[in-house]
């Protein structure tokens, strides 16, 4: 397995920009998940869609029994990622920021594998996260403005654009717009322009 480096995991600036700092890695984990995947789906004759809504619903964690994979945020503003689900792992890098949107992929007693928006995986104590949802808004690249909506519809009043990075509180979704709140916004985003949602995903 490729060695990660320990690093931190940068918030958002005050101009509402993040400045995450990045690593690359293999991951054994991912690929074994999806084997075991594909192996239950060539048993029982159906495979999802890894992260979505659907396969959220046909699985479910075998500690906390709620639906696998889903998203959940951090709940401190830090939070050690471990190799492993026990203490006695080494620590692969410190997120420094609270409330960032993460997705829980395994579970193994008290700990629960996450993946974030980058696509990395390690482990963190259950404690650690929160049912609350957030977003990272997305966008074609770093310099590309996502117009917030007034309301829900294509037509709606623009009242702010939001940077790729913005990190918001989701509010609800429909299946197709987000209603997000943050620092001096508030409104509606279409849909797969945030991660930390599930495409279709309903959410109230």
């Amino acid at each position: 397995m490729a060695e990660w480096s320990r690093i931190q995991r940068d918030g958002l600036r005050a101009t509402m920009t993040a400045g995450w700092m990045k690593s690359t890695s293999g991951s054994v984990r991912c690929r074994a998940l999806a084997a075991a995947l594909l192996a239950a789906a060539l048993a029982g004759g159906g495979l999802p869609c890894a992260g979505s809504p659907a396969a959220a619903a046909e699985l479910v964690g075998p500690v906390s029994g709620l639906p696998m994979p889903r998203f959940v945020s951090l709940k401190p503003d830090r939070v050690n990622v471990r190799r492993g689900p026990t203490k006695d792992h080494e620590v692969s890098w410190v997120y420094t920021r609270s409330s960032l949107p993460v997705e829980v992929t395994a579970e193994s007693d008290n700990w629960r594998r996450i993946r974030d928006w980058e696509g990395s995986e390690g482990w963190v104590y259950h404690s650690l996260l929160s049912g609350r949802r957030t977003g990272i808004v997305t966008g074609g690249g770093k310099d590309e403005l996502v117009p917030l909506h007034a309301a829900s519809r294509d037509d709606g009043a623009v009242v702010a654009k939001l940077q790729p990075g913005v990190l918001a509180s989701v509010r609800e979704c429909s299946g197709r717009w987000c209603r997000i709140e943050g620092a001096g916004f508030d409104g509606w985003i279409e849909q797969h322009r945030l991660w930390g949602v599930y495409p279709n995903e309903k959410v109230d």
